[in-house]
């Protein structure tokens, strides 16, 4: 019982100094994977993202996918659920992405979350979702990558029809 609880406080002065240091492709990422985050190769995770604090390793991050500051990212409510967020994926500003207990929630490849929109459902792959509750607006054919210019993604949106 006390390692577990030693484990846990470790975890959130980990997240503590996650949310605040510099260093978005670097030390944050660096840090989440120290608490159990699951993290590929190239994710960007902006200031204040508050990234699941009870079950880290829930939380799968894949390769390019990038987070913007002050995002929530839960795997749980009342326990674990997990959430997988796919390569290439953006998760716009200030936007609330939340599992269920027991369930997998997923954000497709190359998906993007308008910001301020609320996740509590499989975002599909090349997907534009926004809005509370987030819906599909577009389909993506350039992800919002940082080798893509924002130009390039908002001519690639396709309206859905």
């Amino acid at each position: 019982m006390r390692r577990h609880f030693i484990r846990r406080m470790a975890n959130r002065f980990l997240h503590f100094l996650a949310r605040f240091l510099p260093g978005a492709e670097s030390v944050r990422p660096f840090l989440h994977k120290l608490r159990g985050v699951k993290i590929g190769k190239d994710v960007f995770i902006g200031e204040e993202v508050y990234l699941e604090n009870e079950y880290p390793h829930y939380v799968e991050i894949h390769d390019e996918a990038q987070i913007a500051l002050r995002s929530i990212i839960m795997a749980h409510v009342r326990g674990p659920g997990k959430l997988i967020i796919c390569k290439k994926a953006w998760i716009g500003p200030n936007c609330v992405i939340s599992a269920v207990t027991g369930e997998v929630l997923t954000i497709g490849e190359g998906a993007v979350v308008g910001a301020g929109s609320v996740v509590t459902k499989d975002v599909p792959p090349y997907t534009f979702v926004g809005g509370v509750p987030a819906k599909p607006i577009a389909r993506v054919t350039v992800p919002l990558i940082q080798k893509n210019t924002y130009t390039a993604f908002k001519e690639g949106l396709l309206p859905l029809e």
